[in-house]
């Protein structure tokens, strides 16, 4: 009879955060497969838990997750954890539960902390109806055709990103999104330093011109302006992008302010609205 994969979910800062049923679980299996073994053996040290390890991570998981699957047809339990949080959001684990399904293997959870729903609920942001998009690419057109793809949606979105990358990603956002669309930078979830920063993608930018970011980021963006036909909103929908930005100009903005509205305005890149007014 094959074994059960157990996808235990561990502290994302505050130990005390760690369930009993997820100690009792990690106690009990044959082998528990982490994202970093170091960091999991710190976490089962300090609750006095003595099982194997085996790493299970991006870089190896096809021939790790055929190894896990082969004991787990012998008859092992097997818990997955990553590093923090709940495993198979953004984490290899995803695969290993594709793996087990496709060999009728049974596949349950221990849940815990999610950095992405933590973020969330602090974030003051729509939590009816929300997107979880992840890390971005660091390949700068996928990237940015993600964003694309997401800058007309209603539902707030939520991001992961790493410390190195904020910068770029900050900018990015606000060329896609406009100035205007409110953020929570989420940092140090559970732990003594916990931050969070509410503003727009113009004070994000603004602020880490300044400050080096630490930690890992969850970035939780306000979802796009309902689209309604009948609206003031659209007063500029028969005007060119050059009239429009020509309005705004003889009502005393500059040429920079009024290209930046009318990019908020049709929802597109600055990037575009500049090409296309001084274009001739």
């Amino acid at each position: 009879m094959a074994g059960t994969l157990y996808l235990v979910a561990t502290p994302i800062g505050n130990l005390g955060d760690f369930s009993p049923r997820a100690a009792e679980v990690l106690s009990s299996v044959d082998l528990i497969a982490a994202e970093d073994t170091r960091r999991t053996l710190q976490l089962m040290n300090h609750f006095g838990i003595t099982k194997p390890l085996t790493s299970y991570h991006e870089h190896n998981k096809r021939t790790k997750g055929e190894y896990i699957v082969s004991l787990l047809k012998e008859g092992k339990d097997i818990a997955q954890v990553s590093d923090a949080g709940t495993p198979a959001i953004s984490d290899p684990g995803e695969d290993l539960v594709k793996l087990c399904i496709e060999n009728d293997i049974t596949v349950t959870s221990v849940p815990g902390p999610v950095a992405g729903i933590n973020a969330l609920i602090l974030s003051g942001m729509n939590t009816r109806r929300f997107s979880f998009e992840g890390f971005l690419s660091v390949n700068k057109r996928h990237r940015h055709e993600h964003l694309a793809s997401v800058k007309d949606d209603t539902r707030t979105l939520i991001f992961y990103e790493a410390p190195h990358k904020l910068k770029a990603t900050l900018a990015d956002m606000r060329e896609c999104f406009g100035g205007s669309r409110r953020i929570a930078l989420v940092r140090e979830l559970t732990k003594l330093h916990e931050e969070i920063v509410r503003t727009d993608l113009d004070g994000a930018c603004a602020k880490y011109e300044n400050d080096t970011p630490r930690g890992e980021y969850v970035l939780v963006i306000e979802g796009a302006a309902e689209r309604t036909e009948d609206t003031e909103d659209t007063w500029w929908s028969a005007l060119s992008i050059k009239e429009q930005v020509n309005k705004y100009i003889a009502e005393g903005m500059t040429s920079k302010e009024a290209i930046k509205r009318t990019a908020e305005d049709r929802n597109v890149p600055k990037r575009e609205i500049y090409n296309e007014y001084h274009h001739k």
